[in-house]
């Protein structure tokens, strides 16, 4: 998988605020379990909540339900926001190796933030990475619920993609029959196999809507419980989500 340049993430930025009128977004990111058989000598590390053997696939899709980067093979027992501690795109996001553009003002305002990912409540908070405001804090209709409405609309395509591998490639439907190391592998092909499927065939709208439905009715509270981020959120990346938070109060979109 090619490393995305700043031209890259600018395109990808641009799909976010078209397609789902988020700005200044580099894309959505989640984890997904992989079902694999118990590897030998491996004790618990690999056994997840979910009460099965797994590796953690981490990644960050575009607006379009491509993925953009991905890191595969963490152990299973690890949450979504120990894995993204220790993924290589975080640190390079840190060090300044992959290049993200400079912050720029939101479209049509005085606003101006840096470019951020999106992600869950499972994910801790940085100058770079959104996510919710925790709901005990929020009142239906008001700038936090808002905001809160606007991230999840918008971070709804890396489940999205996620359902499409498991539809379209049925080995991930059951626990996958080989080592640690080949599982990876084939993760890592299903990722890229998913890609040019995208370019090859159009988005199917239909697949998309029911799934983001039955997502939506999922319940979450476990996920969120089980997942703790590990990084307390700092001020700077707190006062990032605050101009976000103001600039949907005032640029609203109709509620679906």
């Amino acid at each position: 998988m090619p490393e995305p340049t700043e031209d890259d993430f600018k395109k990808i930025a641009q799909g976010f605020w078209d397609r789902w009128q988020f700005p200044n977004c580099l894309g959505s990111i989640d984890g997904k379990h992989i079902r694999i058989k118990k590897p030998s000598n491996s004790g618990s590390m690999y056994y997840c909540y979910k009460s099965f053997f797994s590796i953690g696939l981490l990644a960050v899709t575009d607006a379009n339900y491509k993925f953009v980067m991905v890191s595969v093979g963490s152990y299973g027992k690890e949450n979504d926001a120990g894995v993204f501690d220790e993924c290589p795109f975080r640190e390079a996001i840190e060090t300044g190796k992959l290049k993200v553009p400079k912050e720029q003002l939101l479209p049509g305002s005085s606003i101006k933030t840096p470019y951020v990912l999106i992600g869950d409540a499972a994910f801790p908070l940085k100058n770079y990475l959104m996510r919710p405001f925790p709901e005990k804090t929020t009142t239906k209709g008001d700038a936090k619920d808002n905001f809160n409405y606007r991230l999840s609309r918008a971070r709804m395509v890396v489940e999205c993609s996620f359902g499409s591998i498991s539809s379209k490639f049925r080995i991930l439907q059951k626990s996958i029959e080989t080592n640690v190391e080949n599982a990876v592998h084939i993760v890592k092909a299903i990722t890229l196999l998913l890609n040019i499927i995208r370019d090859l065939e159009s988005i199917n709208e239909t697949e998309v809507v029911i799934f983001q439905d039955s997502y939506r009715n999922t319940p979450r509270t476990l996920q969120y419980d089980l997942q703790r981020r590990l990084n307390a959120s700092s001020r700077a990346a707190m006062q990032v989500r605050e101009h976000f938070k103001l600039y949907f109060e005032q640029h609203p979109i109709q509620r679906l």
